[in-house]
């Protein structure tokens, strides 16, 4: 397989052979994908393929860099959803409503994403994704007419890929790096519910359990650092790549806050003037909730908008992140000190799944059970890089 080029455009010369003779995972039904297109498609495929068998629902993520910004399970879309994409009072399918809720999780990182979905594609998702800033997708199949549907997207350059669900990898993968030929066993542990060995609190509710579970297997397939929260069946912020792992937890809480920002009424009474594309609303929704804009930033922000809009308060802020509740949170390495803990109760996290191993767990046991958080360990540690 011939690709557009390697991960940076300077890098010609690329391309992909299967590891097994004749054996592709993925076939190309439009476009030319460059290494990093592929890198992030295999990995997204695998997500929702494993997320939907677990769950037993529809699966959808948004990849950009070789993580994701959001992965979700079909689900209810919320008013906010509906109105940012001019579907309000549609009705939507399963597929459609998995791949919106993943997108939502951190809407401005999304532009420009990878899609995977664990089922085939339907009319009403494609006709969905001609309309966003999207650069390809990956399923396990394509209802007639929607690959012609989306081969007109980015001038014809969008991608589309066919991910075969009956593949099965060989039982080792390597890279090379350096001159190093790297070879190690493939991530062949299933994840489920019985992972979840209980420390602190009572037992979990259906709905958190099932959210830990989606937790973990979207950490199986984000760069390490990494942690998540999850909240009905969706992401709410992913921190991935960080050399500190409270690091992952501030930033991702960040993007939680964010997420739950976009549903305080100030937020959504901001009135944009007619015609601003829903990507530049998005934008100008994260950096009003993150202040501090620039004089210059408040001038183009004001050519946004109809009329002047009140600043929200740091008390208006609290009161509102308060509300926010039966949020779980997902580490994929334990948790090395109380930081953490102390750190994700403040983004309505109450229920917490870790490898457990830590020299200070007892520690985080009791910081669990001050906040009121349920823990559960899985002594398993799913680092990804």
């Amino acid at each position: 397989m011939q690709l557009r080029y390697g991960i940076n455009p300077q890098q010609t010369q690329a391309h992909a052979i299967p590891t097994t003779p004749d054996r592709w995972p993925v076939r190309i039904l439009h476009g030319q994908p460059s290494f990093t297109n592929l890198l992030d498609a295999l990995n997204a495929w695998q997500l929702v393929h494993e997320a939907a068998q677990a769950l037993g629902r529809p699966a959808a993520a948004s990849f950009k860099h070789v993580s994701p910004a959001g992965a979700a399970l079909s689900g209810p879309i919320d008013e906010v959803t509906e109105q940012l994409h001019g579907i309000a009072g549609s009705r939507i399918t399963d597929l459609t409503s998995a791949y919106l809720r993943a997108r939502d999780a951190d809407p401005k990182s999304s532009y420009g994403d990878i899609a995977a979905v664990s089922h085939p594609v339907d009319a009403d998702l494609a006709e969905l994704l001609t309309g966003m800033v999207c650069d390809g997708i990956i399923a396990p199949g394509f209802e007639p007419g929607t690959v012609e549907r989306l081969s007109t997207k980015k001038n014809g350059r969008f991608l589309i890929l066919e991910a075969d669900p009956a593949f099965t990898p060989p039982p080792q993968e390597s890279r090379e790096v350096f001159g190093v030929r790297l070879t190690q066993d493939g991530e062949q542990v299933p994840i489920s519910r019985d992972l979840l060995d209980l420390v602190v609190g009572a037992p979990l509710p259906e709905t958190a359990a099932d959210d830990l579970v989606l937790g973990l297997i979207v950490l199986r397939y984000t760069q390490s650092n990494s942690v998540c929260y999850v909240r009905n069946g969706m992401t709410l912020g992913i921190g991935a790549g960080q050399q500190s792992r409270v690091d992952c937890t501030r930033l991702a809480g960040a993007k939680v806050d964010t997420w739950w920002l976009r549903r305080h009424p100030t937020v959504r009474a901001l009135a944009f003037v007619p015609g601003l594309r829903n990507q530049e609303k998005i934008n100008w929704q994260v950096r009003f909730i993150e202040g501090g804009l620039t004089p210059l930033e408040r001038r183009h922000f004001a050519q946004a908008l109809t009329g002047p809009v009140d600043e929200l308060t740091p008390d208006q802020r609290a009161e509102w992140s308060r509300r926010l509740r039966e949020v779980a949170f997902v580490s994929d390495g334990y948790l090395p000190f109380r930081d953490n803990i102390d750190h994700a109760q403040h983004h309505g996290v109450t229920y917490i799944a870790e490898p457990g191993g830590s020299i200070r767990s007892d520690e985080i046991a009791d910081a669990c059970r001050e906040h009121g958080i349920t823990l559960a360990r899985t002594g398993l540690r799913l680092f990804h890089h």
